[in-house]
């Protein structure tokens, strides 16, 4: 990285829905990666030139029912339609390298899960270039708003329009979107050098992660289930 700052104008934005909520074990179910190019002189209400990528995956095992109610996709559809696992994360990861290549800023809700699951299924995967979690910038310059932090409740928060929420190329758009908004809100995150950024973040995740282990511990609950890494989480500590 370089000293160069973060352009909500020249993003990609990344989610997947999966099999499951934990990042060291679920299977990739979608995959979304969108480029958005926005010229820095347009006016407010120009449109963006969005360029779309859609992975559908068979991860190899039943996607449980749970799963299937939040993002829609069945078992037996994702084995009629979905492509090979390990090519969708192949493929997957091969267009983020390309997005950071072209200096593109990595937009993911809560990168700690989608990243960790992508380098749980490829070991070599790593952050080469900078990531922008509008879910730890939130939290950490309005840290004082009452609620719940999904990313649909704080897009409503900012009047960010969410639709067809939990279908992943959906959820990318408002998370682009979210980082637009959050760079309206909070200059500072324009001029901001991108490895001080990355720093603050980091720094951010962990000091939010570690009051809410201080507040497990005196509700009397195991903090060990917090983790506190950003943006990968890091090797899983047995208790």
């Amino acid at each position: 990285m370089s000293d160069s700052f973060f352009t909500p104008h020249h993003v990609c934005s990344f989610d997947l829905e999966t099999t499951g909520p934990n990042p060291r074990t679920a299977r990739i179910v979608t995959s979304s990666c969108l480029d958005i190019d926005l010229p820095e002189s347009s006016s407010a209400d120009a449109e963006p030139r969005i360029v779309t990528h859609n992975w559908l995956a068979d991860p190899g095992c039943a996607i449980p029912a749970e799963a299937t109610a939040v993002h829609g996709i069945s078992t037996e559809q994702a084995q009629r339609e979905g492509r090979p696992h390990a090519e969708v994360v192949k493929e997957s990861v091969a267009h983020l390298y390309a997005a950071w290549e072209e200096g593109r800023t990595l937009i993911v809700y809560n990168a700690p899960f989608d990243l960790t699951i992508l380098q749980h299924w490829e070991p070599t995967f790593e952050v080469r270039g900078l990531v922008l979690d509008p879910y730890v910038v939130d939290r950490a310059l309005d840290k004082f708003r009452k609620g719940k932090r999904t990313l649909g409740i704080v897009c409503e928060h900012y009047q960010v329009s969410l639709d067809n929420a939990h279908n992943s190329d959906a959820d990318a758009w408002g998370a682009a979107q979210l980082a637009k908004r959050l760079a309206d809100v909070y200059p500072q995150l324009r001029t901001t050098p991108v490895d001080e950024l990355m720093a603050l973040q980091t720094n951010w995740h962990r000091e939010r992660q570690q009051s809410f282990q201080e507040y497990l511990k005196r509700m009397g609950q195991d903090p060990r289930t917090v983790e506190t890494e950003w943006p990968l989480l890091g090797p899983l500590v047995q208790h």
